[in-house]
């Protein structure tokens, strides 16, 4: 009775001690999640990309739905306009408001892309400053190198 109370406690503190995974295995476990984590955020960024391009494609299609429309009702009111005075004003008007319209969409596309190029902008100066940062390093490694060897050879040079 005793023993067999005693085995259950060391089978249930094997238990235990197997759940607690070792050093080893932690490190083994971070690596696996760093490698998911930069292959989760690759797919992320192609995910962005065809978004990015499905909505420009999409935009394509509406501007040339849009023209195709626009040169539909143009087609169909030249042949008015010929004809009448009112029918030609009525094709001038028309094709004010369309001129105004293409306008606005002129404008609205402008102020996209000149937050598009403030955005580049800035990604051009950090990526500067990074090659700068690194330059510095570089050269500051490359001294600390020299003056490594330099100490080495001043130590052999005072042991002899």
């Amino acid at each position: 009775m005793e023993l067999a109370a005693r085995l259950r406690e060391i089978v249930l503190v094997k238990r235990q001690l197997g759940e607690v995974p070792s050093h080893s295995e932690l490190i083994q476990y971070e690596r696996r999640f760093s490698e998911l984590y930069a292959h989760i955020q690759e797919k992320h960024r192609q995910t962005q990309k065809y978004y990015a391009t499905y909505n420009a494609l999409l935009e394509i299609k509406e501007l040339m739905l849009k023209e195709t429309s626009l040169l539909n009702s143009i087609s169909s009111q030249f042949q008015d306009a010929i004809i009448s005075t009112a029918g030609r004003m009525k094709l001038i008007d028309s094709m004010e408001k369309i001129a105004k319209g293409s306008q606005q969409k002129l404008e609205k596309v402008q102020v996209g892309l000149r937050a598009e190029q403030k955005t580049c902008d800035v990604i051009r100066e950090r990526h500067a400053a990074a090659i700068a940062e690194q330059r510095r390093c570089h050269s500051l490694l490359k001294a600390f190198q020299e003056q490594c060897a330099k100490n080495e050879r001043l130590r052999s040079q005072s042991s002899v």
